[in-house]
């Protein structure tokens, strides 16, 4: 029969260390979604700069549009952009919690999780 020699658990510090990487790599595609959301709201649906910011932050968290948006392409941009961001979100807490789960599930399958 098979016998699976499963690899120790990181320590702290590793685990610690790749938390605060996803962390780090959601941000910057958290920053890029926004940028992205607060360019389109102001060059495509001309709308001022800080109505821009509050609009695409307020779709990028799922609270929804706040600003009125008046022309075809800004509407456009503004559906294409809500639909992007439900996958950036959804992506980010993935990127967030995968550490996590692995450390979980590596702990469940880990022969001496605590190293005794």
């Amino acid at each position: 029969m098979y016998e699976h020699k499963s690899k120790p658990l990181a320590p702290k510090h590793v685990f610690v260390a790749r938390v605060i990487k996803n962390l780090v790599i959601a941000s910057v595609i958290l920053f890029l979604c926004l940028l992205i959301g607060i360019l389109g709201y102001h060059y495509i649906a001309h709308i001022s700069w800080i109505d821009s910011i509050h609009n695409a932050s307020m779709i990028l968290s799922g609270m929804g549009p706040v600003a009125n948006i008046d022309n075809v392409a800004g509407k456009l941009f503004s559906s294409a952009y809500a639909l992007f961001s439900g996958v950036a979100f959804i992506t980010n807490i993935g990127i967030l919690l995968t550490p996590i789960a692995h450390r979980i599930f590596h702990t469940l399958h880990c022969d001496n999780p605590h190293g005794n």
